[in-house]
């Protein structure tokens, strides 16, 4: 099982335009905050200098979020789902393979497929030969598989995958409604009696309500701690669980 602690490939970092605005708007309010100090009086700098440690606590969140505290909190979603070994598995958006190769290295005869467009503005340096460098590093390669495929329209047969995962990628299509197309396929491509695991930073109030539309069974929402923030509480990630009913409960033919 890979460690998230432990992790040996380049994972890139995550909406690398907002870190870097983030950074940039750091340095700036701290340059601001030292000619203010400087040259007018204590009270009138205070805000300077509020100013500087609020984007300094932005920059500091995201970056730990996107370097390692991700990687911990899905070691922690994995480990609470007791994978037997044998599920074949899909990451939707895998992006460079982090929860891909979580997942993978949870997998003895199973095997798990990540689909992605490869956009470098949702993720640094995202790739296909990214991934599959990251799976050979993680010792993983020979349960991964990864295809160019858009999640509204997957390229599988129905009831194909026995876990659905998702992370930090149906908020990046626009608008809701291809979101919800999203959530759609993601269902549709899952077994009966298979899971949904979803960790996203908006809209997942609207996936939870389509996946119950859907008929979808112990649909369930939960905001994630401090190491999955994206800078403050307002940018916290909200974990989204569910399954697909088994034919004897009356999920689909």
């Amino acid at each position: 099982m890979i460690n998230g602690a432990m992790r040996r490939g380049n994972y890139g970092y995550d909406a690398p335009y907002v870190l870097i605005l983030f950074a940039s708007l750091t340095v700036l309010s701290g340059l601001g905050t030292a000619i203010a100090w400087r040259l007018l009086p204590a009270h009138a700098a205070r805000p300077f200098a509020l100013y500087f440690v609020l984007f300094l606590v932005n920059t500091g969140s995201f970056f730990y979020t996107t370097r390692r505290g991700k990687f911990l909190e899905w070691e922690r979603i994995l480990d609470r789902m007791r994978l037997r070994g044998d599920e074949v598995a899909l990451d939707m958006g895998c992006g460079r393979g982090a929860v891909l190769t979580a997942v993978a290295g949870r997998l003895t005869t199973g095997r798990v497929m990540g689909v992605d467009i490869w956009s470098t503005t949702d993720q640094s340096g995202n790739a296909k030969d990214a991934v599959l460098r990251n799976a050979a590093i993680e010792g993983v390669d020979d349960r991964v598989r990864i295809a160019t495929a858009d999640m509204r329209t997957l390229p599988f047969p129905d009831a194909t995958f026995d876990l659905v995962v998702s992370s930090l990628a149906i908020h990046n299509i626009r608008p809701l409604r291809d979101r919800k197309r999203a959530i759609d396929e993601g269902f549709r491509v899952t077994k009966p009696g298979g899971r949904i695991v979803i960790a996203d930073i908006r809209a997942t109030a609207a996936y939870a309500a389509e996946l119950r539309e859907l008929g979808a069974l112990n649909v369930q929402r939960q905001r994630l701690g401090w190491r999955f923030w994206w800078g403050n509480p307002m940018a916290a990630t909200t974990l989204l669980t569910a399954s697909k009913p088994r034919r004897e409960e009356g999920g689909p033919e």
